[in-house]
């Protein structure tokens, strides 16, 4: 497994916590930035992320920003992907098995490091679900192609 990873200033801090993390599982990542505490726009490193896991380079992503909406408004602008923002346990683990995220988005200013770390180890253990839930996610990617 291989994953696309990138956040702003806001969630830097995290987003090194997650890469220890990372390597203590062993887990592959692609570390898109942003590369310092600095002030940095999230449309920056959302796309990236998003273009690594679209493309199939990335088998998922992990994007952190204040609060992962604007993560996860810019990664859903790529096609193939499905982001999430979650924050809490239940809503990343359903996240993964209900509608097979393959981005999740976090926010810096709503959790701590240390959830963040949490809830991406819950991200990394759910499975995607078939039967009803691969249906609703095929109806989800058959509407990317009713839009020009």
């Amino acid at each position: 497994m291989k994953i696309a990873l990138g956040s702003d200033h806001t969630g830097f801090s995290a987003r090194r916590k997650v890469r220890q993390m990372l390597r203590r599982l062993d887990v592959g990542y692609v570390d898109f930035g942003c590369a310092s505490e600095d002030a940095a726009d999230y449309p920056e490193m959302a796309y990236p992320v998003a273009r690594a896991v679209s493309k199939g380079d990335c088998d998922q992503g992990i994007l952190i920003c204040g609060t992962g909406i604007g993560m996860g408004i810019a990664a859903n602008k790529v096609r193939g992907v499905r982001a999430a923002v979650c924050h809490d346990t239940f809503t990343v683990e359903m996240s993964r098995r209900h509608n097979h995220a393959n981005i999740l988005c976090l926010g810096a200013r709503v959790l701590d490091d240390d959830q963040i770390v949490e809830l991406v180890h819950v991200w990394l253990e759910a499975e995607p679900e078939g039967g009803k839930h691969q249906r609703r996610v095929d109806e989800i990617m058959e509407l990317e192609q009713k839009e020009p």
